[in-house]
């Protein structure tokens, strides 16, 4: 669900980064885990509502900052010295649609809960937004990342109850979803994933990774079809939870 998985060599040659592809393949591994806490509480393993605290939010939380991490960090790798927009519009497009697709199913299919900005939703807000960072300095994008994170720990209004403006996360109680990761305060993994993309030592380094070996290769193949694995296992998941709540 990146923007890119490439890096530009300084010879202008596009090196593919596969442990990029592996980490994002191990991402959905630890969405399938969490989504069996689950099933667990379906069939009786777990209390009600164990999902929802304790370890399990965590873990949840930590897997969407991966992919959001991911997503910025690979946006810079791949737009950094100049914006490749045709390639930006694809990818943009593709995910953008899966967001819309998403919203519009469960919205037709369990309107108690509906997807109005998921995951998804945040990576191309966020990949938009995050546009804007390419060319200022790490430190500056960084102190950004700790601003957006910061703003609804302290800040929050009635206005934005607002449905058309859920999209912010600063209503002072977040609106029933499935789910939820508004800009405020997820946009700042995005944030912290392109600062760290845009450190030269860790782009030459990138570039003299070697290759992930055979071991890797399911997670690496994954990771490179991360979308059309997401979408139908995460909406699969949902659908089967509703139908069993019925």
């Amino acid at each position: 669900m990146s923007l890119s998985e490439t890096i530009e060599t300084p010879d202008h040659r596009k090196l593919r980064i596969g442990w990029l592809d592996v980490a994002r393949g191990v991402a959905l591994l630890a969405m399938a885990s969490y989504h069996l806490t689950w099933d667990f509480e379906y069939f009786g393993y777990l209390e009600p509502g164990t999902a929802g605290q304790g370890f399990p939010k965590i873990y949840a939380r930590l897997i969407a900052t991966t992919f959001l991490l991911l997503a910025g960090f690979s946006l810079a790798l791949g737009h950094r010295d100049h914006i490749r927009w045709d390639r930006f519009w694809r990818r943009f497009a593709k995910i953008a649609a899966a967001a819309v697709a998403i919203t519009a199913g469960t919205l037709y299919f369990m309107p108690q809960g509906y997807i109005h900005f998921g995951i998804l939703h945040e990576i191309a807000i966020g990949s938009l937004l995050g546009l804007a960072f390419m060319r200022l300095p790490v430190p500056v994008t960084w102190i950004a990342a700790i601003a957006v994170f910061l703003v609804p720990q302290f800040y929050r209004s009635e206005l934005f109850n607002q449905p058309w403006l859920w999209w912010t996360g600063l209503a002072p109680r977040p609106p029933q979803s499935f789910d939820y990761v508004p800009v405020f305060p997820w946009f700042a993994a995005v944030l912290a994933g392109i600062g760290l993309g845009n450190l030269e030592g860790v782009r030459s380094w990138l570039r003299r990774l070697p290759s992930p070996g055979r071991l890797f290769s399911p997670f690496a193949w994954a990771g490179r079809h991360s979308l059309p694995i997401y979408l139908p296992v995460s909406y699969t998941h949902l659908r089967a939870h509703e139908t069993r709540g019925n």
